[in-house]
């Protein structure tokens, strides 16, 4: 039973949710949108906010803590670059739109994620 329990499993054991959805971090700061089922966009946006509102305080923890949490190019690009564009903004930083169409292997719904 799944009473109170907040993560979604994703039928991944719990190192390969988090290398998962590390990749999926790292893509989409990289390249600033991408093709991900709605699932997995839905549980990665706050993951981004989270981080995206870490890197707007612009200190040296913030910076550590953003290195210790994604590869070292994601990081400083979030810092330097996506960061201090979102300085005014409370929030909101990213957009799910879902696609028409399904994936064609197993009918999942598809969208797209990308920092607005």
């Amino acid at each position: 039973m799944r009473h109170v329990s907040k993560i979604k499993p994703f039928h991944r054991k719990r190192e390969q949710r988090l290398a998962l959805f590390r990749a999926l971090s790292h893509a989409l700061i990289m390249k600033g949108k991408i093709e991900t089922t709605t699932a997995k966009a839905k549980y990665l946006r706050p993951i981004i906010e989270k981080l995206v509102t870490r890197a707007k305080k612009q200190n040296l923890a913030s910076l550590r803590m953003l290195i210790e949490r994604l590869p070292k190019a994601s990081a400083m690009k979030l810092y330097n670059e996506i960061a201090p564009k979102y300085k005014t903004r409370a929030g909101g930083y990213t957009r799910i739109t879902k696609l028409p169409l399904r994936r064609r292997g197993d009918d999942s719904q598809m969208s797209v994620i990308e920092f607005i």
